[in-house]
């Protein structure tokens, strides 16, 4: 209800921007609930070194605002309290807020362009600050170079202070939100938010349980804590504002000072967009600083920001107090129309793709009227808003501001303590392994069709027999298991990659490592992959009449299993390259076709064109030491019987189809290559995962992340 009529009186200002009085009157009605007061104290609940308050320096518009509010309109309506004086201040908050200062900050890109131009403002605690502008116009780039998380090609130039200190933020101190919401399917919101609290907190596992209580409560997410997530392969799915909110709250288990949220609303209906944001607005009165980015909003929404900062390509247009924000656009002679949202009436006049909609649609407008608010170029309407902003007594303000915020060190925010490596290692071996428990499309579907291969290679060869003619069709059964096998493990990409979606998420914020995330996701996947290979490998040994021995029978399994573990470790560096089902099976199939042909079966080894075929293909393609492997177990030791009195070694009668080596111990180094292979292929990837190579590598191209301070270059 508070919300709901706040707004109804912000709409009222809004929409009536250019008369005078009432209009500045009902703003600075609306200012006492969702505005900060001009002179409020800035103080910080942790900060006794700061001896003296800092105090914001109101505006010309504010304080005409205020006076005229205070003369010719009654008090609020009754339905909304005044603060008690029992009721927390901001002295008493739970949680400390970080004041945050960019000053003449500047990104450029690869191509030299600048995606952020010289923006300064500042984030205080207890407030919302949102960056708002057009597609493209910077605000994510902003809000990445402020966090400190800029990305490789991406360098940044100017100053961030953090409570008066220029440094960066310190781990633990702050929460970044991503966009899109990379979240596990298969658990439950509790779960979701206590695994995070059990990598990213140390101390023992049930100290995390009040952090997780305490983050669902701040989130309203109470009514859906024990519901699973869910998504593609269930049949229930979490409404996406809730889905938001579990992103947003996963962050929370830290308590950090500082949040960052890059497009809240992103993908939300209008209610859901409410009530998240009622729900950071309630977050934010606890002390914490909170600054996201937003393209659009609507008036109830727009209602509960603090402080806007408006860009457009790069340019800052506005900063300030949120009503200031149309008091300048009707400065610049743009005043907002009547029954128009400030967030629309804002993007039409700086967003350049409404130029190209208002020349399309010249007939209609002439019979409907304007579609625009803003009768010239929206080029130079950006100039002459940008031109107005910087003779403002808004820009004025912000640069007093600014200079108070930095003139004298606040307390340092230290960095929290994190999970120790091993214990990591232990959270993420335990949450894969219940992933892999519910989720059928990384294990079980490959479970059913691994058997449903094995039972089908085994009804065509079956009864074979065990005389020389039998030996061509037994290699080519064996052949032929061992590729599907490995073709088959194309199923579990899309787990594959959601899995390396999580790591990058999880890492860019520091809550795990490349080695905690590999020997996690290994020790979890041998169990399942183990299983995979003992209810595979008995259907298919046995219907097919392979060597009845124990120890021949426990060396095709183990084959088998790590064929399987070097496949996995391989299927895992495809995921993180391209995180695309499309592309990621695309590759592998054309991997293992690749490696088939080249596996000696069709053709000997020694027999293919050296340069390429031979080697170095053959000798790094997983089918040629399982399959001769394989051979040789069945095999070496073995003769057949030709006529009455003369015998062939099995060896010799492999030959003709298949060259393999007459030493009994000849399989176990094809074994020792299998794991070999196997440890190789998880060393490139965590070589790939160390350097975060998909942060530097751009279409072909490499470029490292280097930070400058000062003045950027003309």
């Amino acid at each position: 209800m508070e919300a709901a009529s706040s707004s109804d009186q912000y709409r009222s200002s809004s929409s009536s921007a250019g008369s005078p009085s009432a209009p500045a009157a009902a703003a600075a009605t609306n200012r006492r609930y969702y505005f900060p007061r001009p002179g409020r104290p800035v103080s910080f609940e942790d900060s006794p070194d700061w001896g003296d308050d800092i105090t914001a320096a109101p505006s010309s518009s504010s304080i005409q605002l205020a006076s005229l509010a205070s003369s010719a309109y009654p008090s609020p309506s009754p339905s909304i309290p005044e603060p008690s004086a029992a009721a927390p201040t901001f002295r008493e908050r739970k949680v400390a807020g970080a004041a945050l200062v960019w000053k003449e900050l500047t990104v450029s890109v690869r191509d030299r362009r600048r995606a952020v131009k010289g923006s300064s403002g500042y984030a205080l605690p207890g407030t919302l600050t949102v960056v708002m502008g057009p597609a493209r116009s910077g605000k994510s780039t902003l809000l990445r170079a402020i966090a400190g998380r800029l990305r490789g090609a991406e360098r940044v130039y100017g100053e961030v202070f953090v409570n008066g200190v220029k440094s960066p933020l310190p781990y633990g101190s702050y929460g970044y939100v991503n966009r899109d919401d990379v979240l596990i399917e298969s658990l439950t919101v509790r779960e979701m938010l206590y695994y995070s609290a059990l990598l990213q907190l140390p101390g023992v596992f049930s100290s995390k349980k009040p952090v997780v209580d305490d983050a669902i409560a701040a989130m309203s997410l109470g009514d859906y804590a024990d519901k699973l997530i869910g998504g593609h392969c269930f049949n229930k799915r979490l409404p996406t504002g809730e889905r938001r909110r579990v992103s947003i709250a996963r962050e929370l288990v830290m308590r950090p000072h500082v949040l960052f949220i890059d497009e809240p609303l992103y993908h939300l209906d209008s209610v859901s967009a409410l009530l998240l944001m009622v729900t950071l607005k309630k977050l934010a009165s606890t002390g914490c600083t909170v600054i996201f980015t937003m393209y659009q909003s609507s008036t109830e929404v727009f209602g509960l920001f603090d402080r806007i900062c408006l860009l457009s390509n790069g340019n800052t247009l506005f900063f300030g107090e949120t009503l200031a924000c149309l008091q300048h656009f009707s400065n610049a002679g743009f005043p907002c129309p009547i029954m128009q949202s400030p967030s629309d009436h804002f993007l039409r006049a700086i967003n350049t793709d409404f130029d190209r909609i208002i020349a399309m649609c010249k007939n209609l407008q002439d019979d409907q009227g304007d579609f625009s608010s803003v009768s010239m170029d929206t080029a130079v309407a950006i100039r002459t808003l940008e031109a107005t902003y910087k003779s403002s007594a808004e820009a004025a303000s912000v640069e007093s501001m600014i200079a108070k915020l930095t003139e004298k060190e606040g307390p340092s925010l230290k960095s929290k303590g994190r999970a120790s490596d091993v214990a990591r290692v232990g959270v993420l071996t335990w949450r894969s392994l219940v992933i892999m428990s519910r989720d059928w499309k990384y294990f079980w579907s490959r479970l059913v069709m691994y058997m449903l291969l094995a039972l089908s290679i085994g009804t065509i060869f079956v009864d074979i027999g065990h005389s020389l003619s039998s030996v061509v069709v037994r290699v080519s059964a064996i052949f032929v298991f061992v590729s599907f096998v490995i073709l088959l493990s194309v199923s579990g990409v899309p787990a594959h990659i959601d899995e390396m979606k999580i790591y990058n998420h999880e890492d860019a914020n520091r809550h795990s490592g490349a080695l905690a995330f590999l020997l996690g996701h290994f020790l979890s996947s041998i169990p399942f992959l183990f299983l995979v290979s003992i209810s595979s490998s008995l259907v298919f040994y046995f219907m097919i009449g392979l060597r009845n021995e124990f120890n021949f029978l426990m060396y095709f399994i183990i084959t088998i299993f790590m064929c399987l573990l070097a496949n996995e470790a391989l299927m895992m560096i495809v995921a993180y390259i391209w995180l695309e089902t499309y592309k990621c099976t695309l590759t592998l199939l054309c991997l293992y076709v690749i490696m088939m042909l080249v596996a000696g079966y069709f053709r000997i080894r020694e027999a293919m064109p050296s340069p390429v075929w031979s080697y170095p293909l053959s000798y790094i393609s997983l089918h040629t030491y399982a399959v001769q492997g394989l051979v040789e177990n069945e095999y070496v030791g073995t003769s057949f019987a030709v006529g009455a009195t003369r015998t062939i070694p099995g060896v010799q009668a492999v030959r003709g189809s298949y060259d393999i080596s007459s030493s009994t111990g000849a399989k176990w180094v094809n074994l020792l290559v299998l794991l070999l292979m196997a440890v190789g292929y998880c060393v490139v990837l965590y070589v790939l995962l160390r350097l975060d190579v998909r942060r530097h590598v751009r279409l072909g191209k490499v470029s490292w992340p280097s930070v400058h301070t000062g003045a950027a270059p003309k």
